[in-house]
């Protein structure tokens, strides 16, 4: 009985999150930080994020602070929430509207009036989704047929408390939804509206126009589910660098995750911008990370090589693009080593642009349906791999122009071996299986000029290759996407396109 109590003791003091495994909060209980919206009408205030609106301090349509850190996609989210007046909701799986602020999408709905709290509403998509104390489906036809009842509207409406606090938790599994409030089952939805379903998106709290209102939430906390139906590919994308056209970063991994999210590949692309991810749940559902960022001592691995390697060892697999394939000899190196079978080793590797012409390919998942293509690009080469190349995999071998070997002695420019080797055969995209089926791995030294996303071959070898990684089957003809047009290569860009001189 003293044990027991004792224990009872300790889980009374530790806080809500530690008790729940895999929750991570998204508020810090102080402070907007990681939230945009409205200062007007938003703050954080004794604990609670408040959002408030009054007869002086009106809102002329919805307005909505949203979640910055990332997007979400299968998941279970709790909240506490309080409201006076009006109507709320969290959106999840949402989007952006032109409008500032404005979201639209799946909504754990919330209202004063105890009318609608606990339905799933679809905030400018579709209207009402599940009433409260129902099951639905939701077909092609856009509409929700019932397929089932939950319970008593008015009964379930009577536990939620009225201008108290109540926890909301809902859960999104694939596509279908549930909503939980005080612990009971409120409603259900199963989306299989192929062409509107949302797997991903936007995490935003809603302030509803109308008569003035508060609304308050706090203890917001996230868990993120594996994807039961496809791999998780998360992109780190490194901030502006080189200026428009080169080392664009975010706007290459966009391309090369809408590729994966738009057609049947199995692989589901995420990416988060300006480095190193924010949100604490970045990787807890991740079957693969792509870095595509600066390296060297600047790498946004150097500094998170034990949580790296931590990720490593549960299997997922680890791609690096261009710059992002240098860390610094030592420690980093090792652990690309082990990681992805080899790394850019500045004294050792070179770093010029040359075309490189890809004529053969092994036989290799990652080289299933790419055809012989060059490029021009800043194709880095002489990497330092595992002794004896064990268990790495060259996929994009070209020999390099002997003009590229003159450079003098530096950390990139050239070196004597490098010299020494002309006419030799360079490695410069590969693939790694750890041993033991441990994960996998693969670097890719193109990628410098943001328009070679738009050279077929080259992003399908890509492609291949994160899917590879992630898990995924790669299909016979290899990873397939769309052409990607000028206007494509063009959105996205950290650098806005250079004016013509008149």
């Amino acid at each position: 009985m003293i044990l027991r109590t004792a224990a009872l003791c300790l889980l009374a003091v530790l806080p809500a999150q530690a008790q729940e495994d895999g929750f991570k909060p998204l508020f810090d209980g102080k402070s907007l930080d990681g939230w945009d919206g409205d200062p007007k009408l938003w703050r954080a205030e004794d604990g609670t994020i408040t959002g408030e609106t009054t007869a002086e301090n009106p809102t002329k349509g919805n307005t909505f602070l949203i979640w910055r850190q990332g997007e979400i996609d299968d998941f279970e989210l709790k909240a506490e929430f309080k409201i006076l007046g009006g109507n709320s909701g969290i959106q999840v799986r949402s989007w952006e509207e032109k409008e500032k602020w404005v979201v639209g999408g799946y909504q754990a709905d919330i209202d004063a009036g105890g009318g609608y709290t606990g339905i799933l509403y679809g905030e400018r998509y579709r209207g009402i989704l599940a009433q409260r104390g129902q099951k639905t489906v939701i077909r092609d036809n856009h509409k929700p047929e019932a397929a089932g009842v939950i319970g008593d509207a008015k009964e379930l409406g009577a536990l939620v408390k009225k201008e108290d606090w109540n926890e909301y938790h809902v859960t999104a599994k694939g596509y279908t939804f549930v909503q939980r409030i005080n612990g009971t089952v409120m409603s259900e939805c199963v989306d299989e509206d192929a062409a509107q379903r949302r797997r991903s998106g936007i995490l935003a709290l809603q302030l509803h126009a109308g008569p003035p209102m508060k609304v308050q939430f706090r203890n917001l906390r996230l868990k993120r589910l594996k994807l039961d139906d496809r791999k998780k590919v998360v992109f780190v994308a490194g901030g502006p660098s080189h200026g428009y056209g080169d080392h664009e970063r975010f706007a290459g991994s966009t391309l090369l995750a809408r590729a994966l999210n738009e057609n049947p590949s199995g692989v589901q692309g995420t990416v988060y911008k300006n480095g190193w991810p924010k949100d604490p749940t970045a990787f807890d559902n991740a079957d693969a990370i792509v870095i595509y960022s600066d390296g060297g001592g600047g790498h946004p691995a150097v500094k998170r090589l034990d949580e790296i390697d931590a990720l490593m060892k549960k299997g997922v697999g680890l791609g690096t693009i261009h710059y992002a394939v240098e860390v610094p000899k030592g420690k980093p190196g090792d652990a690309f080593l082990d990681w992805i079978g080899g790394y850019f080793e500045a004294g050792w590797s070179v770093n010029p642009h040359w075309k490189a012409k890809f004529e053969k390919f092994p036989e290799h998942p990652v080289a299933r349906g790419v055809k012989p293509f060059e490029t021009q690009d800043e194709w880095y080469y002489h990497m330092r791999f595992r002794k004896d190349m064990e268990g790495v995999t060259p996929i994009l071998t070209a020999v390099p122009p002997d003009s590229t070997r003159k450079g003098k002695d530096g950390t990139h420019s050239g070196n004597p071996t490098v010299r020494e080797q002309v006419g030799q055969a360079e490695h410069v995209l590969w693939v790694y299986q750890r041993p033991g089926n441990a994960g996998r791995g693969f670097g890719c030294t193109g990628g410098h000029s943001h328009w070679n996303w738009g050279n077929d071959e080259f992003r399908k070898t890509v492609l291949n290759a994160v899917a590879w990684v992630s898990g995924a089957e790669v299909p016979a003809e290899g990873i397939p996407s769309k052409p990607v047009s000028q206007e494509q290569l063009e959105q996205n860009q950290d650098d806005p396109k250079p004016e013509k001189k008149k």
